[in-house]
């Protein structure tokens, strides 16, 4: 039988001040682990969880008379079925650090994505999470953590039939922050010589732990279990009287720039002994626990985007992973977003977006697309399949009605299983809750769209049935004086108005209170198709989506003279910064492409007749009718 081996190590011993929970597996040949202290929680009896004949892992410096664990090799757990579940339950933790490690040796063939063991709370639900996949390099695999069903993977690959020591770190609180350290060789003696973690993440955690978990989701990712250690410290060391609290990273502005932002961290237990204090960045200050009992300890100056490892050694090893908040303002309107980011990055590492849920990435792709005399600008967006759900806030809107229109084409239905249905385009209030949701169903080799204001399902589709690869121009809008959602599908961009007979129409049976972001979701491997995405406008008024008139989201702008008869056109604004300027003709090809520095514009190379000029200062955009005579 190929199997999926580990060497985990769980220490119960009540002589020390940290030790957990223990369990090295040396049972009879073929025990089962209920039998010996474990409890089923979850198919019981079908396909239970025993140990193997000589079958444990050894690690030098971990395993062994000679290693950590002080343990002979001995028999070893073995999940290698789907079936039983088990759990070993210990005095419930509340507050503090668990420090659980293990050794783990994959089977090349047996590597199923799923999670396998982790912690559990003080009944039977699933905590902190170990997972294992298949890396998207052949013959290679990679290790997960997180505190959910889905994991945040380690961006290396490892080798499977190769035992890697595994130390995984969890915070006991609501939040639940988590390290984890893969080792190929050597056990690191504190917290800080074992380097960055390989994974950090947190939400979503349990303020209280109570036993840790196997569980045997698969036939496919056989697992070889042996001498499980915890601690409330890293490798049990003796805890240090420092002690740090839950940090605050809190942004210091709220731009479409990077920002900085100001980490506070809390501490009792100063004046004790003689620290050093480091940061991977930004600078340290705050109360000095050298000299005083208590205070905050701050790092200012870090960049956005940054997370950085503050350590604490000398007379105390410490180590804490903190994560970058978010400092994206909220989007004003009208906004346009042409999608200007650098190919292959993440929609969501934006300013404009912020990410919602884990998984596959929307990313930007080459190219636009065209919609009649109607073509995007700069980059597209491309997405599909299960993942991350990016959302781009704007301004809350309680009034009129709000606009949100973009060129969408679904470019690939493989995947999709025929007759199933989505939403992948969401209207939400300021606080991410779903008021209007935009639908996807296969049917047949085509498909349709429909527009919802609730539900996972509709029967409010188009009758029109699209073929892949055809461009639609979407505009979703919602009138809060009459409560009516409407969806126009391809309209006439000359003559589009509020008037404009709609494709779809629905009544939500509650009227929505409130706009004030918009997401694109994708929902599910079979049900969400490969859509790529272009040129979204959001607006409160119904011009916005003329096809010669667009919005100012530039303040103070100025373009002139207009009409020109000249060979210089003339910009200011409020910020009078650097600009990006491109001019097309009315055919959407682009005729000039040039950075402003100092105002004025050569247009000397244009004929008479009629342009569009796009502007770009700072990552705001607007666009303008030029007149050349």
């Amino acid at each position: 039988m190929k199997k999926l081996y580990f060497l985990f190590t769980l220490l119960v011993s009540f002589i020390s001040f940290g030790q957990i929970l223990s369990d090295d597996f040396n049972y009879t040949d073929n025990a089962l682990l209920t039998d010996n202290g474990w409890t089923a929680y979850s198919a019981a009896g079908t396909e239970p969880i025993d140990v193997g004949v000589s079958n444990g892992l050894t690690y030098t410096g971990y395993s062994g008379l000679a290693g950590f664990t002080a343990a002979i090799a001995g028999n070893a757990a073995r999940l290698d079925n789907t079936g039983e579940d088990v759990q070993r339950t210990f005095t419930p933790v509340g507050s503090g650090f668990i420090y659980y490690s293990f050794l783990i040796n994959v089977d090349a063939a047996n590597a199923a994505t799923g999670y396998c063991a982790g912690l559990t709370t003080t009944g039977t639900t699933f905590g902190n999470r170990f997972f294992v996949k298949p890396s998207s390099t052949a013959g290679k695999i990679n290790f997960g953590l997180s505190n959910t069903s889905t994991a945040n993977y380690a961006t290396t690959d490892f080798n499977p039939n190769t035992t890697y020591l595994i130390i995984i770190k969890y915070d006991v609180t609501a939040t639940g922050s988590y390290s984890m350290w893969i080792k190929s060789s050597g056990v690191p003696a504190t917290e800080a010589a074992a380097g960055a973690a390989d994974v950090t993440g947190s939400g979503s955690g349990s303020a209280t732990i109570g036993g840790f978990f196997f569980r045997q989701h698969t036939a496919s990712q056989n697992l070889t279990i042996d001498g499980l250690r915890m601690y409330a410290t890293w490798f049990n060391t003796t805890p240090c009287s420092l002690a740090l609290g839950a940090e605050t990273a809190v942004c210091n502005a709220s731009t479409l720039a990077l920002d900085t932002y100001t980490v506070t961290i809390p501490f009792t237990g100063g004046n004790t002994a003689s620290y050093t204090l480091s940061t991977t960045s930004g600078t340290i200050g705050g109360a000095n626990p050298n000299s005083v009992a208590s205070g905050n300890i701050t790092v200012t100056g870090v960049t956005e985007n940054t997370n950085i490892t503050f350590t604490v050694s000398g007379g105390c090893s410490i180590v804490k992973n903190i994560l970058s908040p978010e400092c994206k303002p909220i989007n004003t309107l009208p906004y346009l977003e042409t999608f200007n980011y650098t190919v292959a990055q993440t929609l969501g590492s934006q300013q404009m977006w912020t990410n919602v849920n884990t998984g596959d990435d929307v990313t930007i792709k080459s190219g636009n697309l065209t919609y009649g005399t109607t073509t995007g600008t700069n980059n597209s967006i491309e997405f599909s399949g299960d993942g991350k759900d990016p959302f781009s806030p704007f301004t809350a809107t309680t009034t009129g009605t709000v606009y949100a229109g973009f060129m969408m084409k679904v470019s690939d239905l493989t995947a999709v299983t025929d007759g199933n249905e989505d939403y992948f385009a969401i209207l939400t209030d300021a606080n991410k809750n779903f008021k209007a949701r935009f639908f996807v169903k296969r049917t047949g080799t085509q498909y349709q769209l429909g527009f919802d204001s609730s539900g996972t399902t509709t029967l409010n589709y188009d009758a029109t049935l699209r073929n892949t690869g055809n461009v639609v121009y979407v505009i979703l809008g919602y009138d809060f004086t009459t409560n009516t959602l409407k969806a126009w599908l391809n309209p006439n961009l000359a003559t589009f108005n509020a008037a404009t007979p709609a494709t779809l129409t629905n009544t939500p049976a509650t009227a929505i209170t409130e706009l004030g972001g918009f997401m694109i979701r994708q929902g599910s491997n079979n049900s969400t198709p490969t859509i790529e995405m272009d040129e979204l406008k959001i607006s409160t008024v119904s011009t916005t989506f003329l096809g010669t008139i667009s919005f100012d989201a530039i303040d103070g702008l100025n373009m002139y003279p207009n009409p020109s008869n000249g060979n210089t056109l003339y910009f200011t604004t409020a910020v009078n910064a650097e600009l990006d300027i491109q001019v097309y003709d009315m055919l959407g090809k682009q005729i000039i492409n040039s950075k402003v520095l100092n105002n004025a514009l050569n247009i000397s190379s244009l004929n008479q007749g009629v342009y569009i000029v796009k502007i770009t200062e700072e990552g705001k955009t607007a666009t303008r009718k030029l007149v050349v005579r």
